[in-house]
């Protein structure tokens, strides 16, 4: 059975519009274990994504995508030089994945602000009260609600 996501990025660092012109991307730098573990345990090829926009001026849905491969190891773990470097991170037990994400789908852009008055969505995870999860799962009442909406919009 399909799975669905919401998966955040910040447009300063990568857009809708950007993984579009890519056609692929690789998802990396999750560091948080729970976002993680949905990754490594929950996601397969194939699942749907709600592409987020977050921490901009606006944030929001700013397109519809989908998990392109299984998981596997992000390679920044391993590199001394980056940000995301885990000196407890190993080739044979590596602590962090990514995922392919491809974008299947342009939508109009739905607002934080809107999906809170959306009574479909009053369980979703992104709205939890400090909620901070970067991936989480997506219901399927959820996400026909958000393409429902992109669809009318």
């Amino acid at each position: 059975a399909r799975r669905f996501w919401l998966m955040k990025c910040e447009p300063a660092a990568y857009t809708i519009d950007d993984l579009a012109r890519d056609g692929l991307a690789s998802w990396e730098w999750v560091r948080n274990y729970q976002a993680r573990n949905f990754m490594r345990d929950g996601m397969q090829e194939g699942d749907g994504v709600l592409f987020y926009h977050s921490s901009c001026a606006v944030p929001g849905i700013a397109g519809i995508a989908e998990v392109a491969s299984g998981p596997y190891p992000d390679e920044s773990q391993f590199d001394k030089k980056s940000h995301y470097f885990d000196p407890k991170a190993t080739r044979e037990q590596p602590r962090w994945v990514s995922v392919d994400v491809r974008a299947t789908r342009e939508i109009d852009f739905i607002p934080l602000t809107e999906l809170r008055t959306m009574p479909e969505l009053e369980g979703m995870e992104l709205l939890r009260k400090g909620s901070r999860l970067s991936v989480s799962p997506v219901t399927a009442a959820e996400w026909k609600a958000i393409l429902k909406r992109a669809k009318a919009a």
